[in-house]
C-alpha cells in the first residue's frame, strides 16, 4: 500500500493530521501535494487552522462532507 493510500485510510477513519505529521508518520517529502493528489482523487479535504500546545498557529487537514455550494462549483468549473 502506497504512503498516499495509508494517507487516505488514516482520514477517512476520522482522524485530522498536520503538516509535520503528514512528512513524519507517512514519509511523505511534500505534504501540500500529497493533499492535492487526494484532492484529486475526489476527496474533500479540509484545511481547518488550529493552535498546537505551544501556541504555534498551524493547520490541521481532515476529510469531510462537501457542501452543496462547493459542489456547485466543481460541476460549473468542469
Amino acid at each position: 500500500m502506497s504512503s498516499t493510500q495509508k494517507l487516505i485510510n488514516h482520514l477517512v477513519k476520522g482522524n485530522a493530521v498536520t503538516a509535520k505529521e503528514i512528512t513524519g508518520k507517512f514519509g511523505l517529502a511534500n505534504p501540500s501535494a500529497a493533499i492535492r493528489a487526494i484532492r484529486l482523487k475526489g476527496y474533500a479535504v479540509y484545511n481547518n487552522p488550529v493552535k498546537l500546545w505551544d501556541g504555534t498557529p498551524s493547520s490541521k487537514y481532515r476529510i469531510g462532507k462537501p457542501s452543496r455550494a462547493m459542489i456547485a462549483a466543481a460541476f460549473r468549473a468542469k
